[in-house]
């Protein structure tokens, strides 16, 4: 089978050119000098396929596979039906039905007589769904400061940017929105004091940190966190988009909390890894506070394709294949898998250690000091004082079919997010391959 038998011919013949010339060509010379699979021609039992063979995808917008039959057939038949995909009145009654289960499957209150979130914004990135979340804090507290968590990274929009920790992905943009700024990682302290200001809206965080380097907040910090907002009336929010809808081993990473947040962001798999699709889940009292002053200002905020039908059809098929026995499952095979990894890899001196909860992984690398090793050498001086060693090994597991990332701010710590229908003997295959190859790189240093 050739590439054009899986590929329109025309994009087959010159797409992954026309993207590297009309794109972003940094990127696609980035992905040729990794080695990274680039020319993917089809999906294969929700891996993806290149040249070289089976791809598995740790990235982690892919849940429950590429092309997920459940979820195709289901937008298949969406686009086979004569229903309207965009609503003008905005009134969408797949958006309806999408929040209902949204809301219904959160943590209930104690009384267990409703659910813990009652109102959802829909929105089409993580990004967006985090500016609402900004936003709502603003209108609903009249408040003008916004608190992150240094090491955060809540996304690229000039909202959520402000919030990011600084570097390669905040630096170049400034001036930030006024009145955010971030708080050192897990600083008691320096969060009471802020907070007791009574000037803060809404403090954001992460229940862990992805792309800071897989970090769990310390213990105390989240009770301290729940307490204080609580006490000084701030919004307190969590950024989900990559820890909930089942990721650690619970349907939000969220539940455990001393308190539920005022609002939890959602997005990456919701639309099951085809349709774009996020989500801020709040109260409707917050939402009414907020927006419920007339008509018009019902619509302050939003956007042209918030919850449109096909994104919204997308979301509920990915709704109906996370089961609780799904979730259960990945908090088993996390457990384990992170406890293999920890074992086998304690071998190499490149290691320090495994993190993460549930199917939510990190492995911590030590920073190589040989010259041989680092980007200055490879003639890349503008990373220069970057770790080069997780960008190493990716390149390494490229080569044996696993598609594996470094964190975006800390680049010695690899994110391994597998999709929760992995066969366990994958990962088994994984943890001797990645076994395999730091063994290579720790003769080299």
């Amino acid at each position: 089978m050739t590439v054009d038998d899986r590929v329109d011919p025309r994009i087959a013949r010159d797409g992954w050119a026309a993207y590297r010339a009309f794109v972003n060509p940094m990127v696609a010379l980035r992905a040729e000098l990794l080695g990274e699979p680039v020319r993917v021609h089809t999906v294969d039992e929700g891996r993806l396929v290149e040249e070289r063979g089976l791809v598995e995808d740790f990235h982690g917008t892919q849940t429950f596979g590429h092309r997920n039959p459940v979820v195709t057939a289901a937008v298949m038949e969406f686009l086979a039906s004569s229903s309207p995909n965009w609503y003008p009145a905005r009134v969408n009654p797949y958006a309806g039905a999408l929040a209902k289960a949204l809301c219904e499957r959160s943590t209930r209150t104690a009384s267990g007589d409703r659910p813990a979130y009652d109102n959802v914004f829909f929105a089409n990135s993580g990004s967006g769904a985090v500016e609402a979340a900004l936003k709502l804090g603003r209108a609903a507290t009249k408040r003008p400061r916004v608190l992150s968590i240094d090491g955060a990274y809540h996304g690229t929009t000039m909202g959520s940017c402000a919030l990011m920790k600084p570097g390669m992905f905040r630096d170049p943009f400034g001036p930030h929105l006024p009145g955010c700024a971030a708080l050192p990682f897990g600083d008691v302290d320096a969060l009471a004091t802020a907070i007791r200001a009574n000037d803060v809206a809404a403090l954001i965080l992460e229940p862990i940190q992805l792309e800071g380097g897989v970090r769990a907040h310390p213990p105390g910090y989240i009770d301290a966190a729940c307490e204080l907002t609580a006490a000084h009336g701030t919004l307190l929010v969590a950024d989900e988009v990559q820890t909930g809808l089942g990721r650690t081993g619970r349907f939000l990473a969220s539940e455990g909390w001393a308190r539920r947040p005022d609002c939890v962001v959602l997005g990456k798999h919701l639309g099951g890894g085809l349709v774009p699709i996020s989500a801020m889940m709040t109260r409707a009292e917050l939402f009414e506070r907020a927006y419920g002053g007339h008509y018009a200002s019902a619509e302050a905020h939003n956007t042209t394709f918030s919850g449109h039908a096909l994104a919204c059809v997308a979301g509920l098929a990915t709704l109906g294949l996370l089961t609780d026995e799904v979730i259960t499952r990945v908090a088993r095979l996390g457990a384990a898998f992170r406890a293999q990894l920890a074992t086998t890899l304690a071998r190499h001196p490149l290691f320090e250690d495994v993190r993460g909860d549930g199917l939510l992984v990190g492995i911590g690398l030590k920073p190589s000091d040989h010259p041989w090793l680092s980007f200055e050498h490879f003639g890349v001086e503008g990373l220069a004082d970057q770790p080069s060693i997780g960008v190493i090994v990716c390149h390494r597991l490229y080569k044996r079919g696993f598609y594996a990332f470094a964190c975006g701010h800390d680049w010695r710590i690899l994110r391994i997010l597998p999709r929760y229908n992995i066969a366990e003997a994958t990962l088994d295959r994984f943890v001797a391959t990645i076994d395999e190859e730091l063994g290579v790189v720790s003769e080299l240093v």
